[in-house]
């Protein structure tokens, strides 16, 4: 298969590459210095460049994409989302428009979506479920990101109905894992929590200070598990309903704390801002729907994927 990955050099998108080339398929990686899928010039460009160096279909005499796997984006935690949050809507909605757009005006044969769990709101009965997802208005201090992510559904759903596209839609729960943005200023939990630990421990620190509260309750995916679920849903979801993918398991921020500073021998005291906010209170997902559609469960326990997570970053 012909396969377009954006954001394929990105944290998840290594791992979906990777997948996807030892399966055999021919795997496109978008160069974001050449094309900048915020400009519809350049988008309308890297489809033009991609098809003409494609070998024809010899049997109907046609070049075609078969797949595009969405996955370039700007984002970050709860610290980049406040600071940021007009670059963070405008970058997300023109890259994710104009990628949907163009990939059915060139004819490709199925688009994947890659979202957010920002998408639910900020209280949303538990498990959410997707059809949830317009019960409100997402977490303040994520929802420009999310707001521009989640358009994707509309549009989707839209481009289904009038063009017969089709477009699936993955919201993907809190990610971690080789590869992730470790970056202080911009990185998740899980990255800035085992950058925080690492120091500490180097530095011999006395303490370590967590934001928030501790009392937030997060879902956590390993990065592989996602990438798996992505391949699945390429090739055997073909609905236009959104689908969570997850572990449909929560920890508490504060217990999650704990088990990263076990796991890196850190033995100091452990302080709480609680000027710093929580976000959303509690996050999990029902994942029936993959489940169901497409056979995905997730395989990597979270303290298995945190040794592997905190292996490759000592090891980086």
């Amino acid at each position: 298969m012909n396969i377009v990955v954006t954001g394929g050099k990105g944290f998840l998108g290594k791992q979906v590459v990777s997948k996807l080339i030892s399966s055999g398929h021919n795997v496109f990686i978008p160069d974001h210095k050449k094309y900048d899928l915020r400009i519809e010039l350049d988008v309308r460009r890297m489809f033009s460049d991609y098809l003409s160096n494609l070998p024809e279909d010899y049997q109907f005499g046609l070049k075609y994409i078969d797949a595009i796997i969405h996955l370039a984006a700007h984002g970050g935690g709860i610290g980049l989302n406040m600071r940021r949050p007009a670059e963070l809507f405008y970058d997300n909605i023109m890259m994710g428009t104009m990628m949907m757009h163009y990939s059915c005006f060139y004819n490709v044969k199925k688009y994947i979506s890659i979202g957010t769990v920002c998408f639910y709101p900020k209280i949303t009965p538990t498990p959410f479920k997707e059809d949830d997802i317009w019960l409100g208005y997402p977490e303040p201090t994520n929802a420009a990101y999310a707001l521009a992510k989640k358009m994707a559904i509309v549009q989707a759903q839209a481009y289904r109905k009038q063009y017969d596209f089709n477009a699936v839609c993955l919201i993907p729960v809190n990610m971690y894992g080789p590869f992730d943005s470790f970056d202080p200023n911009d990185s998740h939990v899980i990255p800035a929590l085992i950058k925080k630990f690492y120091e500490a421990k180097k530095d011999n620190k006395e303490e370590v200070v967590c934001w928030g509260t501790g009392n937030a309750f997060r879902e956590f995916l390993y990065v592989e598990d996602c990438a798996d679920a992505i391949i699945l849903a390429m090739e055997k979801y073909d609905s236009g309903e959104p689908v969570n993918i997850g572990t449909g398991k929560t920890t508490s921020i504060k217990d999650l704390v704990t088990l990263i500073a076990k796991l890196m021998e850190y033995e100091g005291k452990i302080v709480w801002d609680t000027s710093k906010p929580d976000g959303q209170p509690l996050r999990q997902l029902d994942t029936t729907r993959a489940k169901e559609q497409f056979d995905f469960e997730a395989k990597t326990s979270l303290e298995d994927g945190l040794k592997k997570t905190i292996e490759w970053y000592k090891n980086k």
